[in-house]
């Protein structure tokens, strides 16, 4: 059975692109980015775009790929897809689905199903065209129900809140700061690693500069040393 097993291939792309239109790609970047970035210092907060999810071991056709996941208690890193019994059988915890003109309500629902069935404990569709935004929450019964009143909703897993009193909907972090763009991002991020770059470098020059005062205490302690050897105390009593 385990030879069996280990002949299956588990696809890892089914070739289409990962958005239909730049809306939705922009959406997804957005959600994804900002949520890796939320967790960027946990190590045990997993947060991926796009992936094939395989709930179960031997069954490759059992399969979804989110266009956001996220999952607590499990280790940041690349994957080609997440196969949930080597990452001991923890489910991804919330999911999101982005919209497009080609989504259908059949196919939707498939996904709530598959959703449900397979652990997930909070699942948000967010359709860019319509402005228009769904949610569901693992309930008492232990089934996914429809969240009724989605306006100012805050996610009781990831703490985020969903704001649709504007034009266009919008997400804040925990802390009230809102989701930034992708361009946003890349700027934030870049002025990160600049910052962290600048401390690098005064580090490194503190530490040269510490070493060099360090030699120059030692050899002024070394000529010090010389003169005492060859005139005795400077400084007799």
């Amino acid at each position: 059975m385990v030879a069996q097993l280990s002949t299956i291939h588990y696809p890892e792309s089914d070739g289409k692109p990962m958005a239909d239109n730049t809306k939705q790609f922009r959406w997804i970047l957005v959600i994804e980015q900002n949520l890796d970035w939320l967790y960027a210092q946990d190590p045990q907060v997993f947060v991926a775009g796009d992936l094939f999810w395989y709930p179960v071991e031997g069954r490759s056709n059992i399969v979804t790929a989110p266009d956001v996941l996220v999952v607590f208690g499990r280790l940041k890193g690349d994957r080609g897809s997440y196969k949930q019994w080597e990452e001991e059988n923890v489910a991804p915890q919330v999911v999101f689905e982005i919209l497009s003109p080609s989504n259908n309500k059949t196919e939707m629902d498939k996904k709530l199903l598959f959703y449900d069935r397979y652990g997930v404990m909070e699942y948000y569709i967010y359709d860019p065209d319509r402005d228009q935004l769904e949610g569901w929450l693992k309930g008492e019964s232990g089934s996914l129900e429809s969240i009724p009143e989605m306006y100012a909703w805050v996610s009781p897993r990831l703490g985020i809140r969903f704001d649709q009193s504007e034009e266009e909907l919008k997400i804040y972090r925990p802390d009230g700061t809102p989701f930034h763009s992708y361009n946003e991002i890349n700027i934030l991020l870049g002025q990160e690693r600049q910052r962290v770059e600048t401390e690098k470098q005064r580090a490194e020059f503190e530490k040269q500069r510490a070493e060099f005062e360090k030699q120059r205490a030692d050899d002024m302690e070394a000529l010090l040393n010389q003169y005492r050897a060859q005139f005795g105390d400077l400084n007799p009593s």
